[in-house]
This record gives C-alpha cells, structure tokens and sequence, in this order.
C-alpha cells in the first residue's frame, strides 16, 4: 500500500524470498475469496448488515482524492522515514517485482474489494461503526500487513491508512470511498513501482 519514489536496491538475502508471477497472482485471489467468505458468513451468521455499497459520483470522488493522498503522503513518508523505507522495499520487492502491467489490476481490485467489505464493510458496522471500531478494525488490518517484527513502520502506516478508510466509511455510510481508495493506492503503488524498476533499468 506504499508508494515511493526510489527504486529498492535488492540483496542476496531477498534470492530465498522471491516468488513467482503465478504465486502472486494465486495468493491474492485465495485471500480475496477467504476474506469475502468470512465477510458473508460474517452477515449471515450475526444478521448485521454490511455497509451499503453503492454508486454516487461525489463518493467516488472522495474516495479517489483519499487515494491519491495516501499515495503522495506515502511517497514522502518513504524518503523521511528510512525503517518504513526498508519495510517497504522488502515487501513491495517480493510482492511487485513478478508482476506483469496487467497483473497491477488485480493487485489493485482484489485486496480492494475483499479487504473493504471485511474491515470496513462487515467489521465496523459489527463492532458499533464508532470511534472504538474504528480502532480495532485498523489495529487488525494494519497486523495483517506485519511480515515480521522488523515491518513495524510498515504496519503503523497501514493503520493509519485503516483509519482514514474507516473514518470515510463512517462519514459517508457507503462503501464506494474505501474500496476507490483502496483500489487506486494498490494499483498506483504498483505502476510507480514498475516506472522507478524501468527507469533504474535503462539508465
């Protein structure tokens, strides 16, 4: 969910982490598909409804000024904050690096979907849509986003991402912002990342 403006510098150590382009695209869909489950068995079992989700321009459009804010602000995050600039890198390197073009669509629309109709679809509504669900709700999303103990500048900005989807969701009672934002930051992240690889390439 990073956006950066420097190419990552890969290491040796990063040989043993590097995943195929089918790896990638299958651990996104298998995730996507677990998280929707949980969110309409979520529904189904408890009877409270999810956050409407439906069109209105003025939605989507707060939604992609959301996303293009996160995106700027993590493009200068990275180059202040030098632990979220190595998490980043470690984890976009293994993520993005096998990616085709075409494969930052889904990059963008899986976890975008399934993880706003989790989060900020199921589980805010679920546990009061208030302050104290929007905390928790971040606080679980940006874990998911933990690697490992070293990624923990990684998982305070993904919660802090989790924070403005989630406050947007409460304002708006609609799920569209969210999952725009959601959707244009992932996408983003990854044409970006892809232009620095080519540019570094060329050059």
């Amino acid at each position: 969910m990073s956006l950066f403006s420097q190419t990552p510098q890969p290491n040796s150590d990063k040989k043993d982490q590097t995943l195929s382009r089918s790896q990638v695209l299958i651990a996104l869909a298998v995730t996507a598909i677990i998280f929707l489950g949980i969110s309409k068995g979520w529904v189904y079992f408890t009877g409270i409804p999810m956050v409407p989700l439906y069109w209105q321009s003025e939605h989507a459009a707060i939604g992609a000024g959301i996303g293009l804010g996160v995106a700027l602000l993590s493009s200068v995050i990275f180059e202040l904050w030098e632990s979220y600039r190595i998490a980043a890198t470690e984890y976009l390197e293994i993520v993005l690096k096998p990616l085709e073009p075409i494969d930052l669509l889904w990059l963008g629309l899986l976890p975008g979907l399934s993880e706003e109709m989790l989060f900020r679809g199921v589980a805010l509504p679920a546990l009061g849509m208030n302050g104290i669900a929007l905390i928790i709700t971040s606080v679980v999303f940006g874990a998911l986003h933990m690697a490992s103990a070293k990624h923990l500048s990684y998982t305070v900005w993904a919660i802090a991402v989790g924070m403005m989807l989630g406050a947007v969701t409460i304002y708006t009672g609609n799920l569209l912002s969210a999952i725009v934002a959601h959707v244009l930051t992932n996408s983003l992240s990854g044409v970006i990342w892809k232009w620095k690889q080519a540019q570094a390439k060329a050059s």
